[in-house]
């Protein structure tokens, strides 16, 4: 998700830069002034702050790789430059310099791939060895060929690696890639208007899409790339698709943007048989509709087909940057919402009856930014909150980044056809003896088996 705000207030949103859930939705990885955080998104009460890194300022994008110690970071003093640190040795595994600005980097155990406005990086996340470059070729000949927002998607699933990047800057062509095989495996026509979002499943077998309306979010089957779902987030006016986060059985599918309401699609077929054998009225009324839409101009056909939000989360803000994830803390599925006021949101979900989602805790992600009286007041909103009737919810998880400031330009010279450079235009930062090592048991791959 893009962040290119500035915020107010001391020790607070002041100090945001940019957020992002690590692959299972374990920690929330915070970009600052002053360097980066890494926080515990395992309990509902209390969120820890696992660490706080200051080897450089102003971090606009931090990724972490799922529960393990290597964090990629890029500062808007070097946009042009990847930082790989191992924060619990406090060591720099190695680093890399770019043709022109790191829009967004996403990880798995098997590829880290790093995207600029024209080009795409693929490299080996066992070594680090730089793999291809996917330039931004359109598949339209007349289209700019250039991804201003940096937008891609990376299946968590190393065993399929599939990558999802923008093929257009004027229509919504999705072009996925497997990142493992290197080839192209299809492209997707998704929307007539650009893109905004991407987002794959856990086991990458679904990717969910938005274009820069907003109004409409489309699931597509992975390699095959057929229309599965078609969701209507809203009719009445355009809005800015943040963030898309599927649960992990792909169940369930949440959306946030630049308004004040976060969406969640339930992803389930409606049998017909089921539907025949049961003759309600609502079944009878939706058969006329259906019928119906045969004789109606395509756009409002499709309208007519288009399914609902299952539930919503009602922010008490309107236009402030924020992330969606489906997560399972402490055995029961939940909403988080990172936004860009410095704070966390935690929901439960009725899976059962949907509806209005239940705010049950709230976070800040700095101290200091609210007054003694303010808090005693959330705290007490919380407490009424609480004492509503409990939702029952089965389990979730997901993935999802928050890119965030653009980064300033600065001039490297020497980059032939925009390729990346590895301690050639700052050798100092070659490998330290030997390649990036990760076969510790106990880290890398960091394979968890996790029970809340």
């Amino acid at each position: 998700m893009e962040d290119r705000e500035t915020f107010d207030g001391r020790g607070g949103p002041q100090d945001l830069i940019s957020s992002s859930f690590n692959q299972d939705t374990t920690s929330l990885s915070v970009g600052t002034k002053s360097g980066y955080r890494l926080f515990s998104v395992t309990s509902v009460d209390k969120m820890d702050c696992i660490h706080e890194g200051a080897e450089s300022p102003d971090v606009y994008i931090v990724e972490r790789l799922f529960s393990s110690s290597l964090v990629v970071m890029v500062s808007l003093s070097m946009p042009r430059r990847m930082n790989i640190y191992h924060f619990k040795r406090g060591t720099e595994i190695c680093n890399y310099s770019y043709s022109n600005n790191i829009l967004s980097v996403r990880l798995n155990r098997q590829r880290m791939v790093v995207c600029l406005e024209e080009s795409v990086y693929i490299h080996n996340i066992k070594d680090m060895k730089l793999l291809k470059t996917l330039l931004n070729i359109p598949h339209n000949p007349s289209d700019t060929p250039s991804n201003p927002s940096g937008l891609c998607a990376l299946s968590v699933n190393h065993g399929n690696s599939y990558l999802a990047y923008p093929g257009s800057q004027t229509i919504g062509e999705i072009m996925v890639y497997d990142a493992n095989n290197l080839s192209t495996v299809t492209m997707i026509p998704a929307h007539d208007s650009p893109l905004a979002a991407l987002a794959f499943n856990v086991s990458g077998t679904k990717l969910a899409s938005a274009s820069e309306r907003g109004t409409v979010i489309r699931v597509f089957t992975i390699p095959e790339g057929q229309r599965l779902f078609e969701f209507r987030r809203g009719m009445k006016r355009y809005v800015s698709i943040s963030s898309l986060s599927f649960s992990s059985d792909a169940q369930f599918l949440c959306a946030s943007s630049n308004t004040e309401t976060v969406h969640i699609f339930k992803l389930e077929r409606h049998s017909p048989s089921r539907e025949g054998g049961c003759p309600t009225w609502g079944a009878y009324v939706g058969k006329m509709f259906t019928a119906a839409s045969t004789y109606l101009p395509s756009q409002v056909s499709d309208m007519m087909h288009q399914d609902r939000a299952f539930a919503t989360v009602r922010l008490n803000m309107f236009g402030l940057k924020n992330i969606c994830a489906l997560a399972t803390i402490q055995k029961l599925p939940r909403l988080l919402v990172a936004s860009s006021d410095g704070h966390i949101y935690i929901y439960n979900i009725d899976t059962q009856e949907g509806g209005e989602c239940v705010l049950v805790r709230k976070h800040r992600l700095f101290e200091g930014d609210k007054e003694p009286q303010e808090e005693q007041q959330e705290e007490e909103e919380l407490e009424d909150r609480r004492s509503l009737p409990p939702s029952n919810s089965p389990s979730y998880a997901a993935t999802v980044a928050l890119p965030s400031t653009p980064p300033s330009s600065t001039t490297l010279t020497g980059y032939l056809d925009g390729g990346a450079k590895k301690g050639n235009v700052i050798p100092e930062h070659e490998f330290t003896k030997g390649p990036v090592c990760l076969d510790d048991k106990n880290e890398f791959p960091p394979v968890n088996n996790q029970s809340n």
